[in-house]
């Protein structure tokens, strides 16, 4: 990963926070990791943080419209700048990050993301709707429903029921598997390989990896 650049996954979809240094050299360093990363992050949405950077709205605008041109979508830019905070908000763009929903009876901690250089622990059923996309490792404490997307460039290893889709090695990684106590996704993909799925006759852990250049699955067990 560019050290220029650091993207991490949030609620809202990911968190992009640019170093500090002049504006051309911090936009073309964003340009080109979006190039680089392209297949990867399609159809994200993003947040960036442009730390005390002054922008324009000209600035602003144009970099809006280079995200959407490679089908991205710009929703929030986050700035120490008021002039950069006000300009966005003229554009249409968030400023801050929406606090967690908790759900009555839910404790914080089931709702809060803790995220490190490779990983990010995620402690909370996933719904429908709900599209997680991450560039490392993604842990999942709780259930991903039908209709929830989990993405990592590395490994997914979910402790609940698996029912939505999940893709592992994202950036081709063919080490990377999934891992459930309940496997019964929609889609499974793994690299460039999709999982041929048969019903379960009884549930329990199980693994998906790849052999051979197949997704196999077979029992979760320790070794």
């Amino acid at each position: 990963m560019n050290p220029e650049i650091n993207i991490k996954g949030i609620r809202e979809g990911l968190l992009v926070t640019l170093s500090d240094g002049s504006w051309d050299k911090s936009h073309q360093e964003l340009l080109k990791h979006l190039d680089e990363q392209l297949e990867f992050l399609r159809g994200a949405r993003l947040a960036i943080d442009v730390g005390n950077q002054s922008l324009k709205a000209t600035q602003l605008s144009t970099l809006r419209d280079e995200i959407s041109e490679r089908n991205l979508f710009l929703w929030a830019v986050l700035s120490s700048s008021p002039v950069t905070e006000s300009t966005a908000q003229t554009l249409g763009l968030a400023t801050r990050l929406s606090k967690p929903i908790f759900e009555e009876g839910v404790s914080r901690l089931d709702t809060t993301l803790y995220d490190g250089e490779e990983a990010i622990l995620v402690q909370r059923t996933l719904r429908s709707g709900y599209n997680l996309t991450y560039p490392g490792h993604v842990v999942v404490i709780g259930d991903v429903n039908p209709g929830a997307e989990v993405i990592a460039s590395g490994t997914i290893i979910v402790w609940g029921r698996l029912r939505g889709l999940v893709h592992a090695g994202a950036e081709g990684d063919t080490d990377a598997y999934v891992c459930a106590l309940d496997l019964a996704p929609t889609q499974l993909r793994i690299a460039g390989q999709i999982a041929t799925l048969k019903k379960q006759k009884g549930k329990q852990p199980e693994k998906a990896s790849l052999i051979n250049n197949q997704v196999i699955i077979e029992p979760w067990t320790k070794k």
